[in-house]
């Protein structure tokens, strides 16, 4: 993507009217709600949109419901990472010409229309792991989280994951829309939380929480003219390994290997420009074999990456400065809230979580069961 860097910015970017626990509200609320919002921090109208990218709800519907009839049209779903994938393809697609205001939206009632999953009995999960206990994200997980025990020591790795809680809960205090900003975390509070799949404790695990987001992107003409300073797309760069976890090449790594240094390569940039780091947070683990994937320390070197409240506020690392899908806000797919917070970041909108140097952030989602990773780099003039 070197030739197409800051030829697209995204200009707009919000939630849903209210998130975190809102009974009697459907997904599609939530898209709607949130891609209307995001126009109007943009200053577009839904009639400038001729674009539209979802995961989760497919496109026909988002669409119809919103009342948008676009020409170029992709539903790309490969998990939490869904979101910031679709920033990519929408900078391929409005630079093809086949759109010019590409509107991304997520909306999902995680909490209040939970229900027992269901499934097809031909799948692959389902027909080879489900009868040994695999049955859900946080057994997954953990799984590939004992591995990297086993590999780097168990200690180690357990101090890791309680100062990522720790530093992320700190964050979420600083953000109004933070689900879990009354609640304070010391490292005993992580360690005398309850047991969820061992070797995760319950603030190891994102939160399950009714959202939707959104964002445009549109072409650099275009965004030059719009409300708000254009956070400017350099490099984007994603894909997958596997689909379910018993097939993971490697249990402590991901596709970040991959996608970060493409995408870093194509931004023209290395990891000492990154001013702010948005990784996803579907478990503490996640964000520990993440970082290494991508490049900012060695297999098995996170532990001292974290160390100290690194990541935390007044740390040197910023990052998940909104508290994160372990305290903000995860509804189930939660790639969509690393973009917003990125781009309020850059644009100096976050208030009293606004860290000082913000001219670079890279933002990167994992979907699936550590399957599928999206890169994208992201800048201010």
């Amino acid at each position: 993507m070197a030739d197409l860097s800051r030829t697209c910015a995204i200009v707009g970017v919000d939630e849903s009217d209210v998130i975190g626990r809102v009974e009697g509200k459907s997904n599609l609320q939530h898209h709607a709600e949130a891609g209307y919002n995001a126009l109007a921090d943009a200053g577009l109208s839904i009639k400038d949109v001729d674009g539209v990218f979802c995961a989760g709800s497919s496109t026909l519907s988002t669409a119809e419901y919103m009342g948008i009839r676009p020409r170029y049209t992709d539903s790309t779903s490969v998990g939490g990472s869904s979101f910031v994938i679709h920033v990519g393809h929408a900078v391929a697609a409005i630079n093809a010409g086949y759109c010019e205001v590409a509107l991304i939206t997520h909306g999902e009632a995680g909490r209040s229309a939970r229900s027992r999953a269901g499934g097809n009995a031909a799948e692959p999960g389902s027909q080879f792991e489900t009868p040994y206990g695999f049955i859900g994200a946080p057994i997954n997980y953990a799984l590939a989280a004992r591995r990297y025990m086993h590999q780097y020591g168990e200690d180690r790795t357990r101090q890791a994951m309680a100062e990522i809680a720790v530093a992320t809960r700190k964050w979420a205090q600083k953000n109004p829309k933070a689900y879990m900003k009354d609640v304070p975390m010391s490292f005993d509070d992580y360690h005398d939380s309850r047991w969820i799949a061992w070797p995760f404790h319950l603030f190891d695990c994102c939160l399950v929480t009714d959202a939707g987001g959104a964002a445009v992107v549109t072409t650099a003409e275009r965004a030059r003219d719009l409300a708000k300073d254009p956070v400017w797309i350099l490099g984007a760069a994603e894909g997958h390994s596997h689909n379910i976890i018993s097939q993971m090449p490697d249990l402590t790594q991901t596709w970040g290997v991959n996608s970060g240094p493409a995408a870093m390569g194509r931004a023209g940039i290395t990891h000492d420009d990154i001013d702010l780091a948005m990784i996803y947070d579907s478990f503490t683990y996640t964000v520990l074999i993440t970082l290494e994937s991508l490049g900012f320390c060695k297999p098995g070197e996170g532990a001292d990456f974290v160390a100290n409240q690194r990541t935390a506020p007044g740390g040197d690392f910023a990052m998940n400065t909104s508290g994160g899908g372990l305290s903000y806000t995860h509804s189930g797919m939660y790639g969509m809230f690393l973009i917003l917070e990125a781009v309020r970041q850059l644009r100096g909108e976050a208030g009293d979580r606004q860290i000082d140097d913000h001219k670079i952030a890279l933002m990167h989602g994992t979907g699936g069961s550590l399957s599928s990773t999206g890169t994208v780099v992201l800048a201010v003039d």
